[in-house]
C-alpha cells in the first residue's frame, strides 16, 4: 500500500461506540474509451441506439468470429496513462476472465490481468480545506464491456441489449489511499477532469461512460487493513460519498457488536441511502484467467509513447499553476476554473487583454452562478466569452457601473446582442456629469436635513445618502462621483 504522508489535520476518523475508526477506500473506475468503434470490432459506440442495433458478429460471439484490436483504444489508454503520470508497459497481454452472465455472450470477458498496458501512477487531489493528498494509481488496463439485461419490459422474461457488448473500457485501479467520502469524491472529480482534458473519456456518468466500484473497509487507526466490501457500479459522485458513509458505519456497527465483516460485493440503494448484499466476493482464481489465445501480446516501442507524450494537452494541475503564476489568481479561484476544460478556456478568452481577477470574478460568480441556477453547462451558455469581455470593457471604460453591468448581463442572457450596442440603444450609460449628480445630491440633502446632521456625526450614514442618489438616478450615477460629492457637501 502507498503510505501517503498525512498531517494531523488530515487524520480522518469516524466515531464509534467503542472509539475511533479509520475508513480505508480504494476505487476501480471504469471509463468508456472515446472511440468510434469497439475494442475488438468495428461496431459503433454511439449512445442511444435501438436495442441490439450496434452489434457485430464478434460482439454477439458468433462461432468463428475473432477479435481484432482497435489501435485508437490502445492510443487512448496510453495517453491516459501518461496523463496520470503512470508507467507505460511496452508489452501487455489480454486475458480471458471467465464467468457466466446472460449479457456476456462469449461466456468470458477479454480483459488484462497480470500484464496491463499501464502500471503505477499517482493523482494529486486538492480538498476543500486547502489540503492536498496523493492517491496512488495501481494500474490501468483495457477490457471490453458487457451488454445490458433488461428486466422491466415483460412480466415473465428478461431481454438482453448487446449494444454495449465489446465497448472499450479503461479500468483505473487506485491504491487504498483514500480516507474519507470527501476524498473519494474529490479523487473522482479530479480523475474525470483529467480524462476530459485528454479527450479519452467524456466522463458522462448519467450515460454510463464513467462508473466506479468502491472498496470500503474500516480499522482502528494504525492497525492493519480490515476486510473490504466492494460496492459495485456507483454512477454518481454524490452517490459515491453516500455509499462510503453508509458502508463504513455499517461495518463499524457489526464489528462493535462482536461480528466480523464478510468479504462480499454490495450495491448502493440511493433511495434508502444504504448498501445491500449482492453476492460473495469472487477471488481472481474464481475467474480462471488465462491469456486469450486469439490475441497476440500487445507490443509497441518507446517512440510511439514519446510521440503521444509530446502531443498531450495542458492538464489541470499545470493549468492551475499557470493561472496562479500568470494571472495572479488565488489557488481557490484557479482550482474552480480548471475543474472543467471548457470553463478554463472560456476564462482565458475573457481574460485576454483584461484584468484577470475581474474576469475570474465574472466567470465564477455571475456566469457560473447563473448556469448552476439554470442547470446548464458552460458549453450551453447563451452568453459568450466575448460578450462577458465586452461587459468588463464597458465597466473599465467607466461607461457603465457594476450594478448596470449586472442588469446588462441579464439582458444579454435573455436576448443576446452586442453589449455595447445595447447600452447605447437603451440609454444605460452611467451618469458621469458631476453637475447633474451634484444637483441630485443637493436635492436629497435639502430634503433630509435631520439625516444630514446625523451623517455628520455618524459617517456610516453616508451609505443611506448614496442609496438615495443611486435610486434617484435609476442606478446610472457614477458611484465614485456620488461618494466624493456627498463627502464634500456633508463635510466628511
Amino acid at each position: 500500500m502507498n503510505q501517503a504522508v498525512r498531517s494531523s489535520k488530515s487524520a480522518k476518523v469516524i466515531k464509534g461506540a467503542t472509539g475511533d475508526w479509520e475508513v480505508v477506500v480504494g476505487m476501480e473506475v471504469h471509463a468508456q474509451v472515446t472511440s468510434n468503434a469497439k475494442l475488438f470490432s468495428g461496431a459503433p459506440t454511439a449512445f442511444g441506439g435501438a436495442p441490439n442495433d450496434h452489434v457485430s458478429l464478434v460482439d454477439a460471439a458468433m462461432p468463428g468470429m475473432l477479435p481484432v484490436i482497435n489501435q485508437e483504444c490502445v492510443t487512448q489508454a496510453v495517453r491516459t496513462g501518461l496523463g496520470l503520470g503512470a508507467a507505460i508497459n511496452l508489452r501487455s497481454v489480454f486475458d480471458r476472465k471467465n464467468y457466466f452472465y446472460p449479457d456476456l455472450p462469449q461466456g468470458y470477458q477479454i480483459s488484462q490481468f497480470k500484464q496491463p498496458i499501464v502500471g503505477e501512477g499517482a493523482v494529486t487531489v486538492d480538498l476543500a480545506d486547502g489540503e492536498s493528498v496523493t492517491v496512488g494509481i495501481e494500474r490501468l488496463h483495457l477490457e471490453q464491456d458487457a451488454g445490458k439485461s433488461i428486466h422491466d419490459q415483460h412480466a415473465t422474461m428478461s431481454f438482453v441489449d448487446l449494444n454495449r457488448s465489446g465497448v472499450a473500457l479503461m479500468e483505473i485501479v487506485s491504491k487504498p489511499d483514500i480516507r474519507s467520502a470527501e476524498e473519494a469524491k474529490a479523487f473522482l472529480v479530479k480523475l474525470r477532469a483529467i480524462l476530459r482534458y485528454l479527450g479519452t473519456c467524456d466522463g458522462d456518468m448519467e450515460k454510463g461512460s464513467l462508473r466506479a466500484d468502491v472498496n470500503v473497509s474500516v480499522r482502528r487507526p494504525g492497525e492493519p487493513l480490515g476486510t473490504r466490501c466492494e460496492i459495485k457500479n456507483v454512477n454518481s459522485i454524490r452517490f459515491v460519498g453516500q455509499a462510503i458513509e453508509s458502508e463504513s458505519r455499517r461495518q463499524v456497527g457489526i464489528i462493535e457488536d462482536g461480528g466480523t465483516i464478510e468479504q462480499e460485493t454490495r450495491l448502493f440503494d440511493p433511495g434508502r441511502g444504504e448498501t445491500r448484499s449482492m453476492r460473495s466476493k469472487e477471488e481472481a482464481h474464481d475467474y480462471r484467467y488465462f491469456p486469450d489465445p486469439d490475441l497476440l501480446p500487445l507490443t509497441f516501442d518507446q517512440a510511439f509513447v514519446d510521440r503521444l507524450a509530446a502531443d498531450l494537452p495542458e492538464l489541470p494541475d499545470a493549468r492551475k499553476s499557470r493561472f496562479v503564476a500568470d494571472y495572479g489568481l488565488t489557488a481557490y479561484d484557479a482550482d474552480v476554473l480548471v475543474a472543467e476544460r471548457e470553463n478554463a478556456e472560456y476564462f482565458e478568452t475573457v481574460a485576454r487583454g483584461r484584468d484577470p481577477k475581474l474576469a475570474a470574478n465574472w466567470v465564477i460568480n455571475e456566469l457560473a452562478g447563473r448556469l448552476n441556477k439554470e442547470g446548464k453547462e458552460i458549453a450551453d451558455s447563451p452568453v459568450s466569452a466575448e460578450q462577458i469581455g465586452a461587459i468588463i470593457d464597458l465597466i473599465g471604460e467607466g461607461v457603465i457601473s457594476g450594478k448596470i453591468a449586472k442588469d446588462l448581463f441579464e439582458i444579454v442572457w435573455a436576448d443576446g446582442g452586442d453589449p455595447r450596442a445595447i447600452v447605447e440603444d437603451r440609454g444605460m450609460k452611467q451618469v458621469t456629469d458631476t453637475g447633474a449628480i451634484e444637483g441630485m445630491v443637493d436635492e436629497i440633502i435639502a430634503a433630509n436635513p435631520d439625516k444630514a446632521e446625523q451623517a455628520r456625526e455618524k459617517p456610516a450614514m453616508l451609505g443611506w445618502f448614496v442609496g438615495q442618489v443611486m435610486k434617484a438616478s435609476q442606478g446610472k450615477a457614477n458611484p465614485q462621483a456620488v461618494n466624493a460629492l456627498l463627502k464634500q457637501k456633508l463635510g466628511l
